[in-house]
């Protein structure tokens, strides 16, 4: 006996900011909201990415089907017609568009062996991409229950982070016709995770257990974690196996998130591949 993620396909109607997009989609394995869930979701870091509900592509890891629900802080009522963008490394540390960097050096130390002044990163004068993958890089629309399921696998880790996944919202959003982010407004950016035990499991299996250069950072251990759970937030993902039995077969992911719609970041333009 197994649990199918996708619950079957439908088509959904999401409004942008001033265009009508129909987007076939596989329908979320949790179909509501957790009301008992409605805690403000943290602002943390910022990241772009692709429509598309699979952001797997090439990369090797143990499956994860991730059920992400959006809940509106001022009524927990779930929200609809919002996009979710979502990106985090591979199995062994590295991310998307950075594979020329180590996982293993601090971020200081990778910018100088980029020849890259700190304080021209901050500002935006320089680029440290090394090359334009989109592996593991994603967004997809809400649906009118507030909820939307993404494809991908069990993350990794680097120097000095916990396992994690990031989270970025948006509403009034409009694509570009590859299905890139265009521009929109950001309602919050944040992180999630997860248990423990869970990562020491996962991390015991190949391709996972081939990243020894550096030892895994816990929750515990990692600087921004703390930031994760302002307001009473839980950023770990509650997870099932697809099998029933066992999380390293595959496993379907479920968190709520809470958002202040009044707190909106507006007009943000995106830069990506026109």
């Amino acid at each position: 006996m197994a649990i199918d993620p996708g619950q079957g396909a439908e088509s959904e109607v999401w409004h942008g900011q001033n265009t009508t997009y129909l987007i076939h989609t596989e329908t979320p394995f949790f179909s509501t909201t957790r009301n008992d869930t409605c805690g403000l979701t943290p602002e943390v870091t910022q990241g772009p990415y692709t429509l598309r509900q699979d952001m797997t592509e090439d990369q090797v890891g143990v499956p994860l089907w991730l059920d992400i629900g959006v809940l509106d802080m001022a009524t927990c009522e779930p929200l609809e017609d919002f996009l979710v963008d979502m990106w985090h490394c591979n199995a062994t540390g590295s991310y998307s568009g950075f594979t020329g960097l180590s996982p293993n050096a601090s971020f200081l130390e990778l910018l100088r062996q980029l020849n890259i002044n700190e304080s021209d990163y901050e500002i935006g004068v320089t680029d440290p991409h090394t090359d334009k993958p989109t592996w593991l890089r994603v967004m997809w629309p809400i649906n009118r229950n507030g909820m939307m399921e993404m494809k991908t696998i069990f993350p990794g880790f680097y120097i000095e982070r916990s396992i994690h996944i990031h989270v970025q919202v948006h509403t009034d959003w409009n694509l570009r016709e590859n299905g890139t982010l265009t521009t929109g407004n950001t309602v919050s950016t944040g992180q999630l995770g997860f248990d423990e035990a869970l990562e020491e499991n996962i991390m015991s299996l190949e391709p996972y257990s081939s990243h020894t250069q550096i030892n895994r950072p816990t929750n515990a251990g990692d600087s921004m974690y703390s930031y994760d759970t302002v307001g009473g937030f839980s950023p770990p993902i509650d997870v099932i196996p697809v099998d029933v039995k066992n999380v390293t077969n595959g496993m379907i992911g479920y968190i709520t998130l809470g958002k202040d719609t009044t707190a909106i970041k507006h007009g943000d333009n995106y830069v990506g591949d026109s």
